[in-house]
């Protein structure tokens, strides 16, 4: 019988590589908005819904929402393309520029790598509106390392 206090463990430390979906592994990215349209090894789409709760007290977007968007896009699709030699991408940098603040709406997320070495990779997400126009941009470097599976 499981404890609901019960904590799951792993075989080891280090970034667990859980066997379900890895863009429904974080609450912290559902929490933040972020919907997943599309995952392959090479390219991630998604969506966010920006309403009251990702405004900061001047009534705009929060810089951190798409800073967020950014690391997560990123890590999901760097993670997809080494997960079956057993390896997860884990952020080393991340540096996003924001271009126009909105209050509201939808905006587009796509994220390219720009390049997938056996050790780093380098993607490049834009958030855009649904007219095109682009909101924040950003790079984020990864490191790839061994994932350590749920027990």
């Amino acid at each position: 019988m499981t404890d609901a206090m019960t904590t799951p463990t792993t075989t080891s430390a280090g970034p667990r590589l859980d066997r379900d979906s890895l863009e429904d592994a974080s609450a912290f990215v559902r929490a933040a908005g972020l919907i997943i349209d599309e995952v392959t090894d090479s390219r991630v789409t998604g969506h966010m819904d920006l309403g009251p709760d990702h405004l900061t007290p001047w009534g705009i977007v929060h810089g951190g929402v798409y800073s967020t968007a950014v690391e997560s896009a990123a890590s999901l699709g760097a993670s997809t393309a080494v997960r079956g030699r057993g390896e997860v991408a884990v952020g080393l940098t991340n540096t996003t520029h924001y271009f126009r603040s909105l209050a509201a709406g939808r905006v587009l997320v796509e994220a390219t790598a720009l390049y997938q070495g056996r050790t780093q990779q380098l993607w490049r997400v834009d958030i855009t509106d649904e007219t095109g126009r682009l909101i924040a941009h950003g790079e984020v470097r990864l490191q790839n390392v061994a994932g350590v599976s749920r027990t």
